[in-house]
């Protein structure tokens, strides 16, 4: 397994990430949730992604029992605060200093762990001002409840605002946590140069585009069962915008361009986030563990530049890129 360096941090995560979310609590049975972690691990994963959002805390518990007798200083466990939890009452939700107090001292009990690696913002709160989220950030450090902060589809704006404030606060924030993919790639005009300036990195999320990248999806006929496309508790919605005909052609277009490269459409995807320098890691879910053991081939792969650019004239312009998303797709008020 490859491990980088989380921004300019000394601390190392492994170039693949074990995330949880929509899995664990959710889409599969506890046990099997159990045996991806235990998967993860035999292959090399050290880095572990949760939220305390993810099936209402839920996915922290199964992780916590997961990990439960593993040499806790060999592990990076990252977890995240914003989104409304427990009964979702006026202060379960946002970035206030009562939820993240509150919220990191649930987070920490629930994974059993008596800090974590790095705690992250899942979204920029626009209803707190920002020197009190960073405050409460800061004193979570200083209490030794997490070692670094990280943010969650901050624009770059945000993140230069809230780098500034961590260095005058006397903490690191080394990362963000992006949607990041060949077909979505709305961080590299902005967020990337920027927090590539700042020594923050991407720890990104979704990189074969909730499973459309694989090439399991095909125009004109039904998703199938069992798919990503027929979870109603949120993946449903999420994979629907690259669902169109004419990305699904483009996206089966890349079979001979993984074929190639020796790979499966898969590991193509997760191998083409981690050529991009300010990519530190990229998440995987799993439903099954030897999806896990297949997709950790992609880590230490390098993709030429003649692939690089077959990728590009492959996928044409169904990639978006427009930077604005990453404000419009974040939530205008605090999320209740």
């Amino acid at each position: 397994m490859e491990h980088r360096y989380l921004g300019n941090s000394g601390l190392k995560v492994s170039a693949i990430t074990y995330g949880n979310w929509l899995t664990h609590a959710s889409q599969v049975e506890n046990d099997v949730a159990v045996q991806c972690v235990r998967a993860a691990l035999d292959v090399g994963i050290s880095t572990f992604d949760t939220a305390d959002v993810y099936a209402n805390t839920a996915a922290e518990v199964v992780l916590g029992e997961a990990l439960k007798g593993e040499r806790r200083e060999g592990l990076e466990i990252l977890t995240k605060v914003y989104w409304p939890t427990g009964p979702k009452g006026k202060n379960d939700t946002g970035l206030s200093r009562k939820h993240i107090m509150e919220s990191i001292n649930g987070s920490l009990k629930r994974l059993q762990t008596d800090y974590v690696d790095v705690y992250q913002a899942h979204r920029y709160d626009t209803e707190t001002p920002l020197e009190e989220t960073m405050q409460a950030f800061a004193d979570v450090v200083r209490h030794g409840k997490a070692l670094y902060i990280g943010v969650s589809e901050w624009t770059a704006e945000q993140i230069r605002e809230g780098v500034k404030l961590s260095r005058e606060l006397g903490f690191q924030l080394v990362s963000n946590q992006p949607q990041y993919s060949m077909l979505w790639r709305v961080i590299e005009d902005e967020v990337i140069p920027t927090s590539e300036e700042l020594g923050v990195s991407q720890i990104v999320f979704s990189p074969v585009a909730q499973g459309v990248l694989t090439g399991k999806y095909v125009a004109g006929e039904p998703v199938p069962e069992g798919s990503r496309a027929t979870d109603e508790k949120g993946g449903a919605d999420f994979v629907k915008r690259f669902l169109r005909d004419d990305v699904l052609h483009r996206v089966h277009g890349l079979q001979p361009v993984a074929d190639q490269a020796g790979l499966t459409m898969a590991q193509l995807a997760v191998a083409w986030v981690l050529q991009n320098p300010n990519v530190a890691s990229a998440i995987i879910g799993a439903s099954r563990p030897e999806q896990v053991e297949e997709n950790v081939k992609a880590a230490g792969v390098t993709l030429g530049p003649e692939l690089m650019a077959l990728v590009d004239e492959v996928l044409g312009d169904v990639v978006e890129r427009d930077p604005e998303l990453t404000q419009l797709n974040a939530p205008a008020g605090r999320a209740v």
